[in-house]
């Protein structure tokens, strides 16, 4: 192996580390569900306590077209860790995209698109 190739391995390493640790340190959401009048919604904190900010807006799917139904929104207290989160709200029977924002100190941290059926 040349010189050049062994200086590259630690590099090369760092990077691979750097890419792995991305996914840890960043607020993610999980699985998102509807039942009972209830949108629940799984976050997972790299640290905590934070106050966050939650917003679902649904659109229904209907007709290979989505139009927008409703806007839930609740404040919470995030934990290190995972939290489900609850959030009051109606909608019928059918097929939904949920658009699912978290927001801190004013700012978007994460956004994920999930489908469900009522």
């Amino acid at each position: 192996m040349s010189t050049r190739t062994i200086a590259c391995i630690p590099i090369i390493a760092f990077v691979a580390v750097c890419f792995l640790a991305a996914g840890c340190i960043s607020t993610t959401v999980g699985d998102v569900g509807y039942r009972n009048g209830t949108v629940s919604v799984t976050i997972t904190s790299p640290s905590g306590p934070a106050d966050a900010y939650v917003q679902v807006t649904v659109y229904q799917v209907k007709d290979l077209h989505q139009e927008e139904v409703a806007v839930f929104e609740k404040p919470v207290n995030l934990v290190q860790g995972e939290n489900t989160v609850s959030i009051p709200g109606q909608i019928g029977p059918g097929q939904y995209k949920l658009y699912v924002y978290v927001l801190q100190n004013g700012e978007r941290k994460t956004a994920v698109i999930r489908d469900i059926t009522v």
